[in-house]
């Protein structure tokens, strides 16, 4: 079902199942807040099975750096803003990926993550990435990294 993201009153809904589900809602919400403010954009997510382009999108640009997550996905969303694709995939574990994908040639392309607060580091991500860390009133301590996308999508 799809659930438009309210960044004012944070809630769980279909993340219900996560073991740190107030923080990845928080991130969330976070997310949903940010492309608000710069795009006035309603951030909506979907079920993998709703929207099922997404998510295979999503793992094909991941398989540049041989990178595949065995976590659940709960929610998925894509939508294009001023010339950009962007791409997002929720998993059960608190991890959030998300795509920035320039239309144009020569833009701006990369894989983003974000780590839950409380949840560790994923196998998948030790000695390979480093995290920033940010502080946000709806998600608490976010750990981000990134990687430059290489290939053509």
């Amino acid at each position: 079902m799809s659930y438009k993201v309210d960044f004012k009153d944070v809630s769980t809904v279909g993340l219900e199942s996560s073991p740190v589900s107030e923080s990845l809602a928080g991130l969330r919400a976070n997310e949903a807040r940010y492309y608000w403010n710069k795009f006035k954009h309603e951030f909506v997510t979907y079920t993998p099975e709703e929207d099922p382009e997404t998510l295979p999108g999503i793992e094909k640009i991941l398989s540049e750096r041989d990178m595949k997550f065995p976590y659940k996905p709960l929610e998925v969303t894509h939508f294009e803003e001023d010339g950009i694709k962007f791409a997002y995939v929720f998993y059960e574990n608190g991890l959030a990926v998300n795509i920035m994908y320039a239309v144009e040639d020569g833009g701006k392309r990369a894989v983003g993550f974000k780590l839950s607060d409380g949840m560790e580091v994923p196998k998948e991500f030790e000695g390979k990435f480093k995290f920033a860390h940010q502080k946000s009133k709806l998600a608490g301590t976010i750990r981000g990294s990134f990687f430059v996308i290489k290939g053509e999508y």
